[in-house]
This record gives C-alpha cells, sequence and structure tokens, in this order.
C-alpha cells in the first residue's frame, strides 16, 4: 500500500497553482524554492503522475493536476476548519467540563460551583456525585476530586487539604468489650468499615506511612455519615476524619481507640490526567476550587481535639528520638555527679556503661 499524501505536498501543490509560480508559492508559504520543489517532486512521484508542466516561461496544469487541485482545494479547507475548531481564538472561556466528586461536600462547594458557571456561561459542566473511583481517561472525565489515603498513580494530583483519620468508639462499646491495647486486639472487635475505591469493602485500615491491619467488619458503607452514627450508639469500632467526629470526642460521646498507633492522613485533592494542552474550561475550575479550599477546608477544631492532637504530634516525636540516636542518653548520663572531685573521669565511665557492647569495643582500642 502506497504512503498517504501528506497534507504539506497538498499545499505545496495548492499554492503553486494559485500562484502561478514556484518563486511567489514558495515566497507566501515561507519556505525556500528548493524545498518547494521537492515537495512537488514527492508527490508526482507518490500518485505516479505528472501534475504540472513547466517551463522557463510557463506553467500548465495536466488533467490530472486539474482533478487533484479540485479534490485538495477540499481537503486543505477541512484541515483549516478542523484546526480552527480547537484552536483558542479569544479569551472567552468555553467548551465541556465532566467533573467527578465524592458525595460528601459542604455548601459552600455548591455556591463555588454556581459562581464558577456565573463566572463562565459559556462553559457547559457536568458534575457527578458518587463514591466511585472514575476512569478519568476512560470514562472521558476532565478532573475529580478525590478524598483517600493513596492516590491513583498515572494521575496528575493538586493537593487541597490533608485531615486527620482517628479510630474512635463509645464509651459503652469499649465498656462491654474492652478496650484494644494493641493493634492485633483489633481482630476481636468489631469494625465499622468503609470501601476501597468507593466499591470493594475493606479489609485493612491503613496506618501511618506505610502500616496495614486486617480487621473484620460487620458494617460496610460509603457513608461516612452512616459510619459515625453506628459508632456513637455502641455498634463497633470506626475509622474516620477528625472533622466528621470531633464534636462526638468533644462531648464524649466518642473516645480515641489507639491513638498514638492507629492514625493516619487523608489527602483531599484535585486529579486530571495532564498538565500540558490542558483545556482553559479545566485550568479555570481547578483555579476556581483551589481558591475556595483553603477556607471552606481550613476547619477550626475545638480546643480538645488541638490539644489531642499535639500530644500525639508530642509522642510521635518523643518515639523519634527514643528509636533513633542513642546520643541523647548518652549526653544525660555524662552529667558529673555534684562533690565529684574528677567529673571528666565519672562522666566517662558512665557514659562508656551506657553503650552497646560494639561501642565499648571500639572505646576500648581508641
Amino acid at each position: 500500500m502506497a504512503d498517504p499524501v501528506e497534507t504539506a505536498e497538498l499545499l505545496a501543490f495548492a499554492k503553486t497553482v494559485e500562484a502561478r509560480s514556484l518563486s511567489r508559492a514558495a515566497a507566501e508559504l515561507g519556505i525556500p524554492r528548493a524545498t518547494l520543489s521537492r515537495r512537488l517532486a514527492r508527490l508526482e512521484e507518490r500518485l505516479a503522475a505528472r501534475l504540472l508542466r513547466r517551463t522557463t516561461r510557463s506553467m500548465v496544469l495536466t488533467e490530472a493536476g486539474e482533478n487533484l487541485y479540485r479534490h485538495a482545494r477540499i481537503v486543505l479547507d477541512a484541515v483549516q476548519t478542523a484546526e480552527a475548531s480547537v484552536r483558542q481564538v479569544d479569551d472567552v472561556v468555553r467548551g465541556e467540563l465532566r467533573v467527578s466528586v465524592p458525595p460528601i461536600v459542604t455548601a459552600s462547594f455548591h455556591g463555588m460551583l454556581c459562581a464558577f458557571m456565573e463566572r463562565y456561561p459559556e462553559v457547559r459542566l457536568s458534575v457527578h456525585f458518587g463514591s466511585r473511583i472514575v476512569d478519568l481517561l476512560r470514562e472521558g472525565y476532565d478532573v475529580a476530586l478525590r478524598a483517600s489515603t493513596e492516590m491513583e498513580p498515572g494521575l496528575i494530583a493538586r493537593p487541597l487539604s490533608r485531615e486527620p483519620l482517628l479510630c474512635v468508639a463509645s464509651p459503652a462499646y469499649l465498656k462491654e468489650r474492652g478496650m484494644p491495647r494493641s493493634m492485633r486486639d483489633l481482630a476481636s472487635h468489631r469494625c465499622l468499615m468503609g470501601f476501597s475505591r468507593g466499591e470493594l469493602p475493606q479489609a485493612q485500615w491503613v496506618f501511618g506511612a506505610r502500616g496495614r491491619q486486617h480487621v473484620e467488619g460487620i458494617l460496610y458503607s460509603n457513608e461516612l455519615g452512616l459510619l459515625r452514627a453506628a459508632a456513637v450508639r455502641g455498634l463497633g469500632i470506626a475509622y474516620l476524619p477528625l472533622t466528621i467526629v470531633h464534636a462526638d470526642l468533644t462531648s464524649g460521646a466518642l473516645v480515641p481507640v489507639l491513638p498514638d498507633r492507629l492514625r493516619s492522613e487523608a489527602l483531599l485533592a484535585l486529579v486530571y490526567p495532564e498538565r500540558q494542552f490542558m483545556a482553559p474550561a479545566v485550568r479555570a475550575f481547578i483555579d476556581a476550587v483551589a481558591e475556595w479550599a483553603p477556607e471552606a477546608l481550613g476547619v477550626k477544631f475545638p480546643e480538645p481535639c488541638r490539644e489531642a492532637l499535639a500530644t500525639l504530634n508530642e509522642k510521635d516525636r518523643g518515639r523519634a528520638v527514643r528509636g533513633g540516636s542513642k546520643r541523647p542518653r548518652v549526653a544525660r548520663a555524662a552529667t558529673p555527679r555534684a562533690g565529684s572531685e574528677r567529673p571528666g573521669r565519672a562522666a566517662k565511665a558512665t557514659a562508656e556503661s551506657k553503650k552497646p557492647p560494639r561501642l565499648r569495643r571500639v572505646g576500648a582500642a581508641s
């Protein structure tokens, strides 16, 4: 099968016919005359037909050339129309925009959407509310609002906020079934679970950077409000965002469970397939959501919640120091006792006694 005719070759041919001169056609196309001649020669060779009869004083179309010119003009006009259909010729934001968002959003989000439509009246906006994680490329979505501990690879994410996740239960439930003392204890408890990627029932809770704990659920729902209500009624242990349970923690209706071990962060972010060649409507929507997010998502936690988070963060820092270098412990042991005649030697002996065996051998050799 012969190679298809290139648009550049058709354009060179049509421009030459219209200009009736190789030099003039080359000037209008902004290319050297030699380049134009090569394109015409390739076109004739590809079609195996003489299109133009050229002499030093004239240029005449052959019958094949006349037929090709009529069709070539139609093709070139269609190409020009196709380019104009996607090329932005003004600053007006227009076009279709498909957005996927989770079902739990605030009233201010609805207000932001309405303000976006008022500002960009030529945008046709489709907003799908649901807990299912849509495939942006396959299902034709331009952008999605995601709340998750893990973002889907292959997409660009623009973070909007991070929210703590805490494990909670009611005092009545813990009185009846006991407070878990370790992660393994959760295996014998009734857990209130969500759905992974909005579709599959959860089988584990994610905590920390890479920690995962398998748990058994007795209730599964993609409605976090239902999981919270079930936890308050004493039906089990739930793993929920702090914004949903902070009022219950303040009132005592819920209490933290393993707060220094089982906790994580949920990232709320806008995700979209690409940054390059982004449609103006998509860019305008991303900017609108990013402008709305700081005020709308800046949750003002009650003082007890802030104090609880500060306490947990302080415990994390303490464990990091204890689990890291031994130098802080040696430095404290090196403090001389009051009344010691040779504080340097006493501090050194105390420090050496605190070192692990390998460090003692190194000290003895030095």
